[in-house]
């Protein structure tokens, strides 16, 4: 059981975080025998698949992303009503998936063709190989939205590909891959269904030849651990502890403004959400004051009501989690400057929260909080603490920097020890497409998204040719 989730004679049975209401029909666990015949499925399709030409994978997996348009509106609904996400949430992410897949499927083709190099007595050409069969077990919180990430360049380099959806949004990932599937050859894209039990068979099989997972780090470890016996490739993007630095010469306005939104978006449930913010001494009350002002004008509610801005956590579990991190914190120490009102009755409903003058023993700057929490602390103003601060973390996947002065903003983020940071922005949205999305030290391994992340997914190989043999 994860995140609360039951599993009851076979059936995954869950409910509505918003109203605490079941949400039916449940859904069949994929057997163990089954998963045998879904991997055996995955290997006997994946020659045929592999050896298609890059051009044709590429247009049919462009017939599979556009049969996902018809169904943008169930997709979007049923993100809501499995994970509370409110409804332009969940319809951003759908939109995003939907629209984003040219650009995607055009950089996938460009990272997977020929290279040929030299000019002289040897000439080379770099082809890729695909390794075979891809597990893609995708999370909770971005359940649609995840999933052709990962599916997509795994599909394109030449790889059959076997889904496993959270647990907690199973219907949402049974969608998106259904629709997706429609357009492919028979076995090249399944789907199956169950908690870590499925995920570990699986992992665990001779016959699975690449994990990627986005999840939690400890969940990427014990992948680590099943995947070494035989050397399985690995894309983990995992958890985060992401700083915020806002010196004292920023726009405080649109850094305050920032501050609340990428705590509180998807209820704080967003590994590159912004989990602690160091404010420069000089102007942590004034700071403290904007983003208070602004929290005040978030609203908690059911996820499809209008005006809401926040809806539940996903599940009891993790409304527990984030409820216990902030009572230790203010056990410790730190001050509470504002809580907002959460619905009455059932739900998974977390106020939105803001803490200040937390330390770094405290266990709520030392772990992932995953949840609408504002923490604010304060630097002396240096670059040097900014940077000491930023990185006393396991962690390294995504981090902010606020300043007017760009080449200070530069020097501090080169320092910053994180796969992403954003300078005066929030850098999951602002980033250009071609950027890698990757986490440093316990955030990840390998790398997703991006050039570099397309070509995780297959194998170089060099052909050399000399002048009597050419090509």
């Amino acid at each position: 059981m994860v995140q609360g989730v039951k599993i009851v004679d076979g059936f995954i049975l869950n409910n509505d975080p918003a109203t605490g209401d079941p949400i039916d029909p449940p859904v069949a666990v994929t057997t163990p025998s089954e998963l045998v015949d879904v991997i055996a499925k995955a290997n006997a399709a994946q020659v045929a698949w592999g050896d298609l030409p890059l051009a044709e994978r590429i247009a049919l997996l462009r017939k599979g992303a556009a049969a996902v348009e018809p169904i943008a509106q169930e997709l979007t609904e049923m993100i809501t009503k499995e994970m509370g996400k409110i409804s332009s949430e969940a319809k951003l992410e759908v939109k995003n998936a939907i629209e984003l897949k040219g650009l995607w499927l055009d950089m996938i083709q460009e990272a997977n063709e020929d290279v040929k190099l030299g000019d002289g007595e040897a000439e080379s050409v770099i082809v890729r190989d695909p390794l075979g069969v891809v597990v893609v077990i995708a999370p909770w919180n971005f359940p649609a939205g995840e999933i052709p990430l990962l599916a997509l360049p795994a599909l394109g380099a030449g790889n059959t590909v076997i889904v496993k959806p959270s647990e907690v949004a199973p219907r949402t990932g049974a969608l998106y891959v259904s629709a997706l599937a429609s357009a492919l050859p028979d076995g090249v894209l399944q789907v199956v269904q169950g908690d870590g039990s499925v995920g570990e068979q699986l992992v665990s099989s001779d016959d699975v030849h690449m994990i990627a997972m986005t999840g939690s780090s400890a969940t990427g470890k014990r992948i680590m651990e099943k995947s070494a016996k035989n050397l399985k490739r690995l894309v983990l993007e995992l958890g985060g502890k992401d700083p915020m630095v806002v010196f004292a010469d920023a726009d405080l306005d649109k850094a305050a403004e920032d501050a609340v939104a990428n705590s509180v978006f998807n209820a704080g449930q967003v590994c590159c959400a912004v989990e602690r913010i160091y404010i420069e001494k000089s102007v942590k009350a004034e700071f403290e004051q904007k983003v208070v002002d602004l929290a005040k004008k978030q609203k908690v509610g059911i996820p499809t009501e209008e005006g809401v801005t926040m809806g539940p956590m996903v599940s009891q579990m993790q409304l527990e989690i984030v409820k216990n991190q902030v009572k230790d914190s203010i056990a410790n120490g730190a001050k509470k400057l504002y809580e907002s009102d959460v619905p009455e009755g059932g739900g998974n409903f977390f106020p939105v929260t803001v803490l200040t003058d937390l330390t770094q023993d405290m266990l709520i700057q030392k772990t992932e909080t995953f949840g609408p929490v504002i923490a604010m602390s304060a630097f002396d103003g240096t670059e040097e603490d900014a940077v000491k601060l930023a990185n006393d973390t396991e962690y390294g996947l995504a981090s902010y920097v606020y300043t007017g002065d760009l080449v200070k903003a530069s020097r501090v983020a080169r320092k910053i020890k994180s796969g992403q940071v954003g300078i005066n922005c929030y850098s999951l949205i602002a980033a250009q497409p071609k950027c890698p999305w990757i986490g440093h030290k316990g955030s990840g391994f390998g790398s997703h998204s991006g050039m570099d992340g397309f070509r995780s997914f297959s194998v170089p190989k060099s052909l050399v040719y000399t002048t009597s043999a050419p090509l």
